[in-house]
């Protein structure tokens, strides 16, 4: 009997064990999406404060368009179409006289910014006012590189909205003046969902990345300073 009862207390102290351990990792489990949910809103409200209507938004050294998905056609995603054609806006607008396109260039074979670039000149907009950042291979690293390479610091960013809180977080974090005009000129049927999902795990890293430790990006190189000629960035 006594045997019987050992075991018996043993099963119910493992019992009491598991369950403590399973309230602990509930409690850990709570806090982690807490402060998850948290940064993402605190991401998204710092950013939105500098987001404005392209009318009112002030002049600035340049206009950043960020980088998305073109096609091996030559063709630009209707995101990035939208995101160039509200640059091209703010620049016929005067808000700025240069124009920054930074996007992936890593390979030889998916080039954004020279696809980005001919979309801007086909409209109109001359050779010399486009600067091509070749290494903008996130937003955080754009971001960066518009400051210490092209030597900006006032910008206003285009992207759509639920991109655009974070890109004007991490400019004001790494020191720059920066406002920001959304380019939601469509509804994107089938990305958003995804998109959205996505940004709140972006919105975190970047709070991480912008705020706390702000490594150097990838690639810096030689300065080139965005008052001059945009033509110096062209590599064909």
């Amino acid at each position: 009997m006594r045997i019987k009862q050992n075991l018996i207390d043993k099963n119910i102290a493992k019992i009491k064990r598991r369950k403590q351990v399973m309230i602990c990792l509930g409690f850990l489990a709570v806090f982690i999406i807490t402060m998850v949910l948290f940064v993402n809103y605190y991401v998204q409200a710092v950013g939105q404060k500098y987001i404005t209507a392209a009318e009112s938004v002030p002049e600035a050294d340049a206009i950043l368009v960020l980088g998305a998905r073109v096609y091996a056609n030559g063709n630009v995603s209707l995101m990035l179409n939208d995101r160039l054609t509200t640059g091209y806006e703010l620049y016929k607008k005067g808000k700025a006289k240069k124009i920054i396109v930074s996007g992936d260039h890593g390979r030889k074979d998916y080039d954004e910014v020279n696809t980005m670039k001919s979309f801007l000149m086909e409209k109109g907009v001359p050779s010399e006012d486009i600067f091509m950042d070749h290494a903008g291979f996130s937003t955080y690293e754009s971001l960066y590189r518009a400051r210490d390479i092209f030597q900006v610091k006032k910008v206003i960013i285009t992207s759509q909205e639920y991109h655009l809180m974070r890109a004007v977080f991490i400019a004001r974090e790494l020191g720059l003046e920066a406002f920001g005009v959304a380019a939601d000129k469509h509804v994107y049927h089938g990305v958003m969902l995804k998109s959205e999902l996505r940004e709140i795990a972006a919105r975190n890293k970047d709070f991480l990345t912008a705020k706390i430790f702000k490594p150097l990006p990838k690639y810096l190189g030689e300065v080139i300073p965005v008052t001059g000629d945009g033509r110096v960035t062209d590599d064909k």
